[in-house]
């Protein structure tokens, strides 16, 4: 396998507008011949499905939702970025290119990071025509806040629900397209394999989760835009339901899998709770705008906030990062959090904790403003904690949330596996080893809305595709293999449920490859998921039938592979000897605690190729050259 990045020739400036006019073109009248396959329908699904299917394809969309406005863009509370430059403060698309290839530590292709950077003023324009209720300033103009990772304020936002309005606007538009028959949809509907049929991904394997069927679909090619797979740790910001199965089963028929150990923690989450709990909840990085990040001086100091004296606090980020406060970027900032509670100077019932304090904002703005901008995140915490957020504190600890890491693509969005396309958090392309806050929500919609319509004709227009029936033997076999999995997870009858198994896959993931890393913890995880998982297949329990509505074996069926994938992700951890961004090795340091590149050997992107059941994958790589911005040690104090 070869990793080729085809990224255009030329200066990065006009790389895009260049590439546009050289990709092949299908005729508006050839367009209906086509059929597109989309799994997934948040933000990247959805508006990849509205769009292409406006353009004449003929879309599939699948998702397991009951509806797409379920998908978990809705949890994206904080706001989008895009260098409008409204605020008149010096922003430009050079300096948001800047600041993402930096805020990623250098481990992302300069290409598609000023490409995001280019969409990003076109975005906004595609939502405000959509009717997305972006805050306004008195005059009526749209106005911006400051995200971590940045000086400028460029980042729009609809109060803290901003991935809500964004997919209700993407979804809208897919409605549209589902209401006039250009796109089938079928939800409750979840991909367990990839068909590809000589070399080429020809269509997908689902899974009825209402009736237990399995059925095939065909088409001309196919997207993935299934998120991310940060619920390998179990307890994470994500939705319960995030997986990463469609993902893990492209890569197991041929998608590289682009650095898996590039994982993002959260600075703003709810502390856990107690052993039991399922998930954990985020408080948006925008409460960082007005919130002030501190803990106490004196280890062990057990009083309540109000009784600490200003004397006595230390507002870390502050002190720590100067230039950029409590605006840090989520890597700095959450091994800050997690380097004040080790010293013991934690706060909460289990020392796991800081406070973020909204004291002086209120102080300043006065509570009116305060709930205006933040008010639905307040009521959120209050309802979870019962503590109100206007009298004191919230309480807050660094928490599993984003995977930079994904599936392999080229410059248009392709896989290794050709026709297979992936969008958004699914793919690993432009967020390096730590993405900036709001850009998540600019990712996706850049993807579905301007980059994959335009990339996904030039591969038609050149594929020679032979016609394909479901009677085809690449087809049956896919069919059968799937049909085996789920008949074989529901015979083991062993005696330990599939959520058993992964809290203890969750644990070792989150103790030996979460915030800190290291040979020896790497080393050992590797050897205990793999004990893990091979009781797993010989004791775990899902009760039930295959051949019926089975959630039990919903979720044996996506641990199995959150089990491998973590084996995977522990293995290139453990191959990259460097820090950066949220790959912080202790071994490779600063003399003051933070993350040590090595540009020499690891400034590249480590792609995995799936060598077969129980074989040690091959460890690829795309070399990353930097011709645009000069490799320099991180610093935002």
């Amino acid at each position: 396998m070869e990793l080729k990045s085809k990224v255009p020739s030329g200066p990065l400036e006009q790389k895009w507008d260049s590439h546009r006019f050289n990709m092949k073109l299908v005729n508006p009248a050839n367009k209906r011949k086509y059929h597109v396959i989309v799994v997934g329908a948040g933000l990247a699904g959805a508006s990849a499905s509205a769009t292409m299917s406006e353009l004449g394809y003929r879309v599939s969309c699948f998702v397991y939702h009951d509806s797409p406005r379920r998908a978990h863009s809705i949890a994206a509370q904080g706001g989008i970025n895009a260098a409008k430059n409204y605020q008149n403060d010096g922003d430009s698309i050079k300096r948001l290119f800047y600041d993402t290839i930096k805020g990623g530590d250098f481990r992302a292709r300069e290409a598609n990071v000023h490409r995001l950077a280019q969409c990003s003023v076109n975005i906004i324009d595609q939502c405000v025509a959509q009717g997305v209720p972006f805050a306004r300033e008195y005059g009526g103009l749209l106005t911006n806040r400051s995200f971590g990772g940045a000086q400028v304020s460029r980042t729009f936002y609809a109060r803290g629900q901003t991935g809500q309005q964004l997919l209700l606007g993407a979804y809208q538009a897919l409605e549209k397209q589902i209401a006039k028959g250009a796109v089938a949809m079928h939800t409750m509907t979840e991909m367990i394999d990839v068909i590809v049929i000589d070399g080429v991904a020809r269509g997908i394997v689902a899974r009825d989760l209402t009736t237990g069927r399995i059925s095939t679909h065909l088409a001309d090619a196919v997207v993935l835009a299934t998120g991310g797979y940060g619920n390998v740790y179990f307890l994470s910001t994500n939705a319960k339901q995030c997986n990463v199965t469609a993902a893990w089963r492209a890569y197991k028929r041929g998608a590289a899998f682009g650095n898996p150990c590039f994982t993002q923690i959260h600075p703003t989450c709810i502390p856990q709770a107690g052993e039991f709990q399922s998930k954990l909840t985020l408080m948006s990085e925008s409460l960082r705008n007005d919130g002030r990040c501190w803990a106490p001086v004196k280890q062990g100091d057990t009083r309540s906030a109000r009784d600490i004296p200003e004397s006595e606090r230390d507002y870390f980020l502050e002190r720590k990062y100067p230039s950029f406060g409590n605006l840090a970027p989520r890597d700095i900032a959450s091994r800050a959090a997690k380097e004040v509670c080790d010293e013991g100077r934690g706060v909460g019932d289990t020392g796991l904790g800081v406070y973020l304090d909204f004291a002086d904002s209120i102080k300043r703005l006065g509570e009116k403003t305060v709930a205006e901008r933040y008010g639905n995140l307040f009521e959120m915490y209050e309802r979870i904690t019962d503590e109100n957020p206007y009298r004191q504190p919230m309480r807050i600890y660094p928490a599993v949330h984003y995977t930079m890491g994904g599936l392999w693509v080229d410059y248009n969005l392709m896989s290794t596996v050709p026709g297979l396309h992936v969008l958004g958090e699914a793919n690993f392309s432009d967020h390096g080893a730590n993405r900036l806050g709001a850009s998540a929500l600019m990712q996706g919609l850049a993807d579905g809305y301007f980059v994959i319509p335009v990339t996904i004709g030039d591969y038609l227009a050149q594929a020679k595709l032979a016609p394909v029936t479901p009677e085809h033997p690449e087809v049956r076999a896919a069919e059968a293999a799937a049909n085996d999995r789920m008949k074989r997870l529901v015979g083991i009858k062993g005696k330990r449920a599939a959520d058993s198994f992964h809290r203890d896959l969750g644990k070792i993931m989150w103790e030996k490859c979460g915030m800190a890393r290291n040979t020896a913890s790497l080393t050992t995880a590797i050897q205990d998921i793999g004990a893990l998982k091979e009781e797993f297949w010989r004791n775990v329990n899902v009760p039930g039938s295959d051949a019926d509505l089975n959630q039990a074996l919903e979720k044996a069926n996506r641990i199995a592979d959150f089990m491998e994938l973590g084996e995977l992700m522990c293995r290139d951890a453990l191959e990259r000897e460097e820090s950066c961004g949220g790959h912080f090795r202790t071994e490779y340091q600063t003399p003051d605690g933070e993350a040590l590149r090595n540009d020499d050997d690891f400034a590249h992107v480590a792609a995995w190729q799936y060598t077969g059941e129980g074989a040690t994958p091959t460890r690829l790589v795309e070399p990353l050259t930097f011709e645009n911005v000069q490799l320099s040690q991180r610093s935002y104090k």
